[in-house]
């Protein structure tokens, strides 16, 4: 990947404005777009060049992240605006801001002793690979887990420093791979019983397992197509540790009130945006000739897209006055999964015939829709949160 040390935009508002040109760029080659089955490296050149990676970034590190609460509407609006364009794209590019905050290391400045200064270390260093061009990416799913990071089999042997473990396990949905030259996984470290966090470096590393990984199934999801979310068997990879280790990491990260399932709302939000405005323009030279069921099955239509709309900005106004900003967005991500597979059911409908068809984008978008329901946390495990948080909130 060609590194750029000076990305051209500081500020989110530029970002914001670049993405949203490279977004309308992108919705010209709609019909082209759709149909791939893997990712275009140049696209994420442009989005590198735009300065999204610095959403990831505090500002005294080089980049245009500020805190939650003030933070969490541009880089939501930035991956709404590239769903516009491309679904795919904007889901692999969520992966980027929502796996550095998982780790931790935007929202926890400094961890306690002995940890202090490995951690500061570690810090600097993945910001820096961000400032460098790099994405980052995830591979924590297993099979049989039912979504849940504490059920994970994996292991992290001891290698041959006190720094490197080696990875052995089954992994799947690693979305964007081959484009993320960083990716979290989760594994038990040889002593211990709990999984935790570590880093694998995928630059260059080939997939045939004579380095650690192996492909195990290309991704050949109905939505989302061109994410690329392999699965993936590791043996022996070659890991870093998360450098404040244990659960006291996770429960500072969730404290700080990060919503890291709204930056995959997003991508939905701005996907169910984009096919109503579509239908709209296609419609109104029709509208006077609409059946009543159209015209209801229409208004419908209306009706879920604003509540998902109004979900969306409620977690957002949940986030900036400081409430339960984890809790708002997995009821959001959750209700909105159900509404937006139930407005694109009610598009086609409408639209008729020709939404049935390979050349019309409904079909595409319908199952882009579906992947928030299985995007983490996934629906079974996302309704045993909902159900044990409405204790704990008062709900």
């Amino acid at each position: 990947m060609q590194q750029q040390n000076t990305p051209v935009a500081r500020d989110p508002a530029t970002v914001l404005a670049n993405i949203r040109e490279i977004s309308k760029t992108f919705a010209l080659n709609r019909n082209e777009r759709q149909r791939r089955r893997e990712l275009h490296r140049e696209d994420f050149d442009l989005l590198r060049d735009a300065g999204f990676l610095l959403c990831a970034v505090p500002e005294d590190k080089g980049g245009i992240y500020q805190d939650v609460r003030r933070s969490a509407r541009p880089v939501c609006e930035m991956l709404r605006t590239l769903a516009h364009g491309d679904s795919s794209v904007a889901l692999v590019a969520s992966m980027h801001p929502a796996v550095i905050g998982f780790g931790g290391w935007l929202d926890i400045a400094e961890a306690p002793q002995p940890y202090t200064e490995a951690w500061t270390q570690q810090r600097d260093w993945v910001f820096q690979t961000a400032c460098d061009g790099h994405w980052w990416g995830t591979i924590i799913s297993e099979p049989g887990s039912g979504g849940d990071p504490s059920k994970s089999k994996a292991t992290a042997r001891r290698g041959a420093t006190d720094e490197q473990y080696l990875i052995s396990g089954q992994k799947h949905f690693g979305s964007g791979s081959g484009n993320s030259s960083f990716e979290i996984t989760l594994a038990i470290p040889e002593g211990e019983t709990d999984p935790d966090l570590f880093i694998m470096d995928m630059r260059d590393v080939p997939w045939d397992g004579s380095a650690g990984v192996k492909l195990a199934a290309a991704w050949d999801g109905h939505g989302m197509t061109a994410t690329q979310s392999h699965a993936m068997i590791f043996e022996d990879m070659p890991a870093v540790r998360a450098a404040w280790p244990g659960a006291e990491r996770t429960t500072r990260r969730l404290a700080a009130g990060r919503p890291l399932s709204h930056l995959f709302t997003a991508v939905v939000v701005g996907i169910v945006e984009t096919a109503i405005e579509t239908a709209r323009a296609y419609l109104e030279r029709k509208r006077d000739g609409m059946r009543p069921y159209e015209r209801v099955e229409w208004s419908r239509v209306e009706m879920e897209g604003w509540l998902i709309e109004q979900a969306y900005e409620g977690v957002l106004r949940d986030v900036e006055n400081g409430s339960n900003g984890p809790r708002s967005s997995l009821l959001c991500k959750v209700a909105v999964a159900e509404l937006a597979e139930t407005v694109l059911t009610r598009l086609s409908k409408v639209v008729g015939g020709s939404a049935y068809s390979r050349h019309s984008p409904y079909g595409y978008w319908q199952q882009d829709v579906r992947a928030l329901g299985f995007l983490r946390p996934p629906w079974g495990f996302a309704f045993d949160n909902i159900f044990g948080g409405s204790w704990a909130s008062g709900v």
